[in-house]
C-alpha cells in the first residue's frame, strides 16, 4: 500500500466531489421555484432547451458554468451569469449554443453576462462554428447599466460580432423563446434566421409601458411584438412555432440541411485510451502543492496508448516538450516538470520553474509545431521564471521573451489546462488567458495569481507594516500576526480556481478525467477554421 498515493487520491477525489456538488447547484439557475414558474408558462428552462436541441447522448462542453459565482450578492447573485453556453452537436454537426436563463433575474444582463456571451461568440469566430442563440431575456440589468452598456467589450459588442460573423460566413440562428427587448432585439434579427414561439416569444425595441410613456400609445405586448405580429405583419421573424419543442425541432431541421465545412486538416487517427489507468492521476497529483512529482506520470495517463515522443528530452528538463495523440488528435505538449532535475552542466533545477534552457527548448518546439500544423497543449503547474544573478546573467529575460514570442504568435490552435500552480509570468509563457488559448480549463487543484499565497501575503504584510511605521504607529507581534492572517485568507480566496472561473479567467473547472474530452472537442472545433495566417514570430533575440 502506498500511503502517499492514497492520501493524494482521497484529497483530489474530495475536490472533484465538491466540484460536482457545486455544479448541481449551478444547474438549478434561479432555483426550483423559478423553474416551476417557467414550466407553468409552458416554457422549458435554458438547460432543458439545450438538452432537447442537442443530439441525444452526445457530448456537451459547457463554457463558463461558474461565471458570476459569488458575485453580485447584494442584488441576489447571478448564477452562471444568467446564461448557459457551450459546444455541442446538432445533427452530428459541432456548434456553439447560447441560452438565456430566464430563472435568473428574467434573463437580465449583468456585466458577467455580457462577458460570457462575448466569450461564446469568440469561440464561434475563432473556430468558425455555427452558433445558436436561444433568446429569453429582459435585457440589461438597469441598476448596473453603466458597467454593461457603453464600453468596447460591453453589450453592444454582441451586435458588432453578429455583423462580423455574418460577413465571415458563420451560420447564426436565433430563436425568440421569451422576452427580447430594446438593444437586445437586434441580436436575433442580425442572425441569419430567426424563429419565434407563439404566446411566449416577443420582440420589440420598447415594451408597452415605455411606449405609453414615450408617445402615449396604449397597446399590449403581444400585439406590439408577438409571434403573429412579427411573422405575419412586420416580417421581422422567419418562422412561427407553437411551442419550445417545435421551435427546437425546426433548428435541428435547418442543421440537417447544412453543407459541409472547410477543414484545417489537423491529423487524427483512430482514438485510443491511455494504456496506463487514468484514474491513477488522482493519486499522482500531490495534495501538498509544494511537493515534487513527475509530470510524465500524468502525461502518460492522458495520451493515447500512453505513448509520448519527447523533444530534447535531456535539455531544458524543467519543461517537458513532445508529441502525442489525444483521442486520436496529434498534439504538441508543453508541460511543466515538477520534480527536481539536474542539468548536464551539474546545476540542480527546481520543478515548476522555467529556466533559460527550458524556455529556449520550448520556443523551438512551439515553432516546430507551427511548421508541422500540430495543435499545442499547455499543461500548467508553474511557479514562474528563475530569478537571481545567475539567471539574469544567463539571459533569462531574453530566453523567456523568446518563448513568449513563439507562443503568442502561434497560428496553430492552443489549449491550456491549469493543473496546479499558475503564477506570474509563468502563466503568460504557458499560454494563459491573455494569449488566446482556444479553450482554457482548470483542475480543482489549480491556483491562479501573480505569486503564491505565502509569498504574496508576506510581501503585502511588509508593505502595510512599513506604511504604519511611517505614520509613527507601532504594531505588536500579535497584531502583526492577525494582519498576516487576514491578508493570507483574502489572498487565498482569490487564488481559488472558482474565483478565476467566476470571472471567466478560465472557461471552467473540470475533473482531471475530463481533460481528454476538453482537448479533443477543442481540436475538433478548431479543425473548422483553416489556418490562413503565415507563422511569423517577428524579431527574436538569440
Amino acid at each position: 500500500m502506498d500511503i502517499e498515493f492514497n492520501k493524494n487520491e482521497d484529497a483530489l477525489k474530495q475536490l472533484s466531489f465538491q466540484l460536482k456538488n457545486k455544479l448541481k447547484k449551478v444547474y438549478l439557475g434561479g432555483g426550483e421555484k423559478r423553474i416551476q414558474k417557467e414550466h407553468e408558462r409552458g416554457k422549458m428552462t435554458a438547460r432543458e432547451r439545450i438538452q432537447y436541441l442537442l443530439d441525444e447522448g452526445s457530448e456537451f462542453l459547457e463554457v463558463g458554468a461558474f461565471a458570476g459565482e459569488g458575485m453580485y450578492q447584494d442584488v441576489g447573485g447571478c448564477p452562471s451569469g444568467g446564461v448557459v453556453t457551450g459546444i455541442g452537436y446538432i445533427k452530428g454537426r459541432q456548434c456553439v449554443v447560447v441560452a438565456n436563463d430566464a430563472t435568473v433575474k428574467a434573463g437580465a444582463w449583468f456585466p458577467i453576462t455580457a462577458k460570457k456571451n462575448l466569450r461564446a461568440q469568440e469561440i464561434a469566430i475563432e473556430n468558425r462554428l455555427p452558433i445558436v442563440y436561444l433568446v429569453d431575456s429582459a435585457g440589461v440589468f438597469l441598476p448596473m447599466q453603466n458597467e454593461i452598456f457603453p464600453d468596447k467589450e460591453h453589450f453592444g459588442r454582441m451586435f458588432r460580432n453578429n455583423a462580423v460573423m455574418s460577413s465571415m460566413g458563420i451560420v447564426q440562428i436565433a430563436a425568440i423563446m421569451g422576452s427580447c427587448v430594446a438593444g437586445g432585439a437586434y441580436l436575433p434579427i442580425m442572425s441569419d434566421e430567426a424563429l419565434i414561439v407563439e404566446g411566449t416569444g416577443s420582440i420589440f425595441l420598447a415594451g408597452s409601458y415605455l411606449v405609453k410613456a414615450a408617445i402615449g400609445e396604449s397597446i399590449d405586448n403581444e400585439t406590439l411584438g408577438g409571434a403573429t405580429t412579427h411573422s405575419e405583419i412586420s416580417g421581422v421573424t422567419d418562422y412561427k412555432c407553437k411551442d419550445d419543442k417545435e421551435c427546437l425541432d425546426h433548428i435541428r431541421n435547418i442543421f440537417d440541411k447544412m453543407g459541409d465545412f472547410s477543414k484545417a486538416g489537423f491529423s487524427r487517427t483512430e482514438p485510443a485510451a491511455p494504456k496506463l489507468h487514468q484514474n491513477e492521476i488522482y493519486g499522482l497529483m500531490p495534495a501538498d502543492r509544494v511537493k515534487p512529482y513527475d509530470m510524465m506520470d500524468i502525461i502518460l495517463r492522458l495520451v493515447d496508448n500512453s505513448e509520448f515522443e519527447p523533444y530534447k528530452e535531456h535539455y531544458g528538463q524543467t519543461l517537458i516538450c513532445g508529441l502525442a495523440r489525444i483521442d486520436g488528435w496529434a498534439v504538441g505538449i508543453v508541460a511543466n516538470q515538477r520534480k527536481i532535475v539536474k542539468s548536464k552542466k551539474g546545476e540542480m533545477q527546481m520543478g515548476g520553474v522555467i529556466y533559460s534552457d527550458s524556455a529556449d527548448k520550448a520556443a523551438r518546439f512551439i515553432m516546430n509545431c507551427n511548421q508541422k500544423k500540430i495543435p499545442l497543449v499547455f499543461l500548467q503547474d508553474v511557479s514562474g521564471f528563475m530569478v537571481g544573478s545567475k539567471a539574469e546573467h544567463g539571459g533569462i529575460i531574453k530566453d523567456g521573451a523568446k518563448m513568449v514570442n513563439a507562443m503568442a504568435n502561434s497560428v496553430v490552435p492552443k489549449f491550456t489546462i491549469l493543473m496546479g500552480n499558475s503564477y506570474g509570468a509563468g502563466n503568460y509563457a504557458m499560454c494563459g488567458k491573455a494569449y488566446d488559448p482556444r479553450l482554457i480549463y482548470a483542475w480543482p487543484t489549480a491556483q491562479l495569481a501573480v505569486m503564491s499565497g505565502a509569498s504574496a501575503a508576506k510581501t503585502l504584510l511588509q508593505i502595510q507594516v512599513s506604511a504604519l511605521k511611517s505614520k509613527g504607529e507601532e504594531i505588536t507581534p500579535e497584531a502583526e500576526q492577525e494582519l498576516l492572517q487576514r491578508i493570507t485568507d483574502k489572498y487565498n480566496e482569490e487564488l481559488s480556481p472558482y474565483y478565476a472561473a467566476a470571472r471567466l479567467w478560465v472557461d471552467g473547472i473540470i475533473d482531471p478525467l475530463e481533460t481528454r474530452k476538453v482537448i479533443s472537442m477543442g481540436i475538433e472545433a478548431a479543425n473548422h477554421a483553416p489556418i490562413e495566417k503565415p507563422y511569423n514570430v517577428g524579431v527574436i533575440q538569440t
